[in-house]
């Protein structure tokens, strides 16, 4: 299964890629977690230790590497380089491991203006299209609000979308900016998950005010969430409620997605 996780930033996307993650990886999967958003925080909630990510370098500071694969050397104005360049070894050959995870952090790419044309995007859209098309791990994909970084050419390869939204109007616009981009790109199975919902009255609010999406599932406010971010630990390790929840996620859409 390929998921790509999006959501206003704080809502509880990366929480919910981290614990998902850990979770196909104790039930046996082979499991690809890349951390897209330029806020990369996956590693801390998939629980990665900290001794394995010193001397680690985000893809998109590997200046080299990059200038390598695309072709580019010296960058000047109008430059040519590969559109299509090779990554297939990166997984393996950048990625930390956890339990049977494979974490891969792409970093921050800086944009010149309104949409990045850069080699260091088109490495990450390499990237993404070979992990959801020529692989068979399960692939989970921490990602920011916008979608730039999916093509036409990898989104029918994407078997779910997964918003993460909290009770409230800016995380439901934001849903629907996301789900009009999804449109646009053909991507089939779009999905919300409720976070930091305290009462069934967070949870109506959720399914009232987005009705045109399908709800997997919601995850409770929970302090042990925040407690474990203070700690740098993941929350899948400290507390079993958020592993229940998302464990009925996964469940959920494992079921929508047949």
């Amino acid at each position: 299964m390929k998921i790509a996780i999006s959501g206003k930033g704080g809502v509880g996307k990366t929480t919910l890629a981290g614990v998902m993650a850990r979770i196909l990886g104790e039930r046996g999967h082979e499991v690809l977690a890349i951390d897209a958003d330029p806020d990369s925080n996956l590693a801390d909630a998939i629980g990665v230790e900290a001794s394995k990510l010193q001397g680690m370098k985000p893809l998109a500071r590997m200046k080299e590497f990059i200038e390598e694969r695309t072709g580019t050397g010296k960058r000047e104005y109008g430059s040519f380089f590969r559109l299509n360049p090779k990554v297939d070894d990166i997984p393996e050959r950048f990625a930390v491991e956890k339990d049977g995870i494979r974490l891969v952090v792409v970093g921050d790419i800086q944009r010149g203006g309104g949409g990045c044309f850069c080699p260091e995007n088109v490495m990450l859209k390499s990237l993404l299209s070979h992990v959801f098309i020529e692989r068979d791990d399960y692939v989970i994909v921490d990602m920011e609000a916008g979608l730039e970084h999916l093509g036409r050419g990898t989104t029918e390869y994407v078997d779910a979308l997964i918003i993460v939204v909290e009770p409230g109007q800016r995380s439901f616009h934001t849903a629907r900016q996301v789900k009009k981009l999804s449109d646009d790109l053909g991507i089939k199975h779009l999905y919300i998950v409720g976070n930091k919902v305290r009462d069934e009255g967070d949870e109506r609010l959720i399914r009232e005010s987005l009705r045109e999406f399908s709800l997997l599932g919601v995850m409770a406010y929970n302090e042990r969430i925040m407690e474990a971010d203070k700690q740098g630990v993941s929350p899948y390790d400290m507390d079993p409620t958020i592993r229940v929840e998302v464990e009925r996620i996964i469940d959920a859409l494992a079921k929508g997605v047949k």
